[in-house]
């Protein structure tokens, strides 16, 4: 039997760290295609590029790995991927990672690593999108590597099933510290933001984005109580936003038309 192709991608780079872990462990389980942004794109959420051309360039970044680096975002990388390098062939995969800091809860709006991963399952690829709660540049993958191998086997052979994305994080903790994988919701988690103005040298304002990350939710079954707890948070999504709960209240609005 062919082995299964698996599409590599993420939103720290090509030069990431985490990325180079995930290809190590995807590249035990199939074929590995690598398609990545050339630069950093974290926090470009769903984006794409539609008023510039967008460029591949094959690299050799891994070794033995095809690779290639996209000037677009993630989404356009995956894209890509499905479209113009992987046009003919069935893709089995896409795990998009390993994200340098959280994408737990609310941050998966924001996320270019799971953008990445939902581009991938709207594509009908079952697809995975992995991050460590660690944003240093020399973040510890050990325990990352170990965990996401179990996930990416535990996904190979299932069945498949349209529009499946895992969004995936892990503590960061040794791998002796983990007590396993925990099955999640999102919590109910939001940030408080602030901006910090300065002034450039030409005298003009310019500001900078901060804030604080507030957890109001009390459940024991959410993504940030698992990480919190030493647990890896796997939290089943998808791109359906429509609030089934809401439209049942508003079951009376089409009549005042």
């Amino acid at each position: 039997m062919s082995k299964p192709l698996i599409l590599v991608t993420n939103d720290d780079g090509i030069a990431a760290p985490g990325i180079r872990a995930l290809v190590e462990v995807a590249e035990t389980f199939g074929e590995v295609i690598v398609v990545a942004p050339d630069s950093p794109q974290s926090g470009k959420g769903h984006a794409i590029t539609i008023h510039d051309p967008l460029r591949l360039k094959k690299v050799s970044v891994f070794e033995g790995i095809e690779a290639w680096e996209c000037s677009g975002t993630p989404v356009d990388c995956v894209k890509l991927a499905k479209h113009v390098i992987l046009k003919d062939r069935p893709i089995s995969l896409c795990v998009s990672g390993i994200n340098h800091g959280s994408n737990a809860s609310i941050n998966i709006l924001y996320s270019g690593t799971l953008s990445a991963a939902m581009e991938a399952a709207l594509e009908g690829i079952r697809s995975i999108g992995f991050s460590l709660l660690d944003f240093s540049f020399d973040a510890d993958f050990e325990a990352s590597r170990f965990w996401a191998g179990k996930v990416i086997g535990y996904m190979l052979e299932q069945p498949f099933r349209h529009g499946c994305l895992l969004n995936v994080n892990f503590p960061k903790l040794s791998p002796q510290e983990i007590r396993g994988i925990r099955l999640c919701r999102q919590a109910n988690a939001r940030w408080v933001e602030k901006f910090v103005e300065g002034r450039d040298p030409g005298g003009r304002p310019y500001y900078w984005l901060t804030g604080e990350f507030i957890n109001e939710d009390t459940g024991d079954d959410t993504d940030v109580w698992a990480l919190e707890n030493g647990y890896v948070s796997v939290v089943p999504s998808m791109h359906d936003l429509t609030n089934y709960t809401v439209m049942k209240d508003l079951s009376d609005l089409e009549s005042i038309g």
